[in-house]
């Protein structure tokens, strides 16, 4: 039995649809650029709160996302992660001014990463690790990995490199905050952000790619199980025994 192809929008039949889709997901992420512009906020925020204080602070990091958000209008690029980036600065700074204190402005990103922590954590703990739900859903919301051990290993050690990236990061500016190290908390955030998330990244793809070789031999193997069925059965083409 030939093999039709990839049906449309099937992307676990071809390999090489996956950098197509993993671009896509960058690219609702803001890209490269995004990432970079994720951290423009807080270099202003620091700096500016160490020597004017916490409402010019405020004002120079809204400034800054508002900049950001007129920039990918003007260039005509995706203004999602732009405005959601306007929206995580205006909730911290507004956390800064509840507090009063220019430590507050990171409490948002330190409880988050808590939380992502917990949930990656739980995901693995109930053999329904995040990262390959993450990956079902970009690929159409296919689950065939979930029955091959192989492709759930490999999606559990992503998510747990994931869980250290979170509760490393929340480990660690939880203590500076505790400890009133408003500038080492940026330092951090920045540190900590895309670096880390750069990583994470990697073998979240290298993840992929195992398990999307477990689902393509099991796909194989289950065809070729298939073919021979097939010639087994009455009407099918048999060769004559020479003896």
């Amino acid at each position: 039995m030939s093999d039709p192809g990839p049906e449309p929008g099937d992307g676990t039949k071809d390999p090489s649809r996956f950098p197509a889709r993993g671009a896509a997901v960058l690219e609702q992420m803001g890209g490269i650029s995004g990432l970079i512009y994720s951290s423009l906020p807080v270099v202003v925020f620091v700096p500016v709160s160490t020597a004017f204080g916490l409402l010019p602070a405020i004002g120079a990091a809204l400034g800054v996302a508002t900049l950001i958000l007129v920039w990918r209008l003007i260039r005509r690029e995706s203004v999602q992660p732009a405005i959601s980036g306007f929206i995580g600065v205006g909730i911290s700074a507004l956390i800064a001014y509840i507090v009063g204190a220019s430590k507050g402005y990171f409490l948002l990103g330190i409880w988050m990463s808590l939380f992502w922590a917990i949930v990656f954590a739980l995901s693995i703990l109930i053999r329904r690790p995040a990262v390959g739900y993450i990956w079902g859903w970009v690929n159409s919301h296919d689950r065939a990995w979930r029955g091959l051990r192989r492709a759930v290993v490999a999606f559990d050690l992503a998510t747990l490199v994931w869980v250290l990236v979170f509760t490393s990061r929340f480990v660690v500016q939880q203590h500076l905050y505790d400890a009133n190290q408003t500038g080492w908390l940026g330092v951090a955030r920045i540190a900590m952000g895309w670096p880390l998330t750069a990583v994470a990244a990697l073998v979240t793809y290298l993840a992929i790619r195992a398990a999307q070789r477990a689902v393509h031999a099991h796909d194989a193997a289950h065809e070729a199980q298939e073919t021979g069925t097939t010639a087994d059965e009455p009407g099918g083409v048999a060769q004559p025994d020479a003896h």
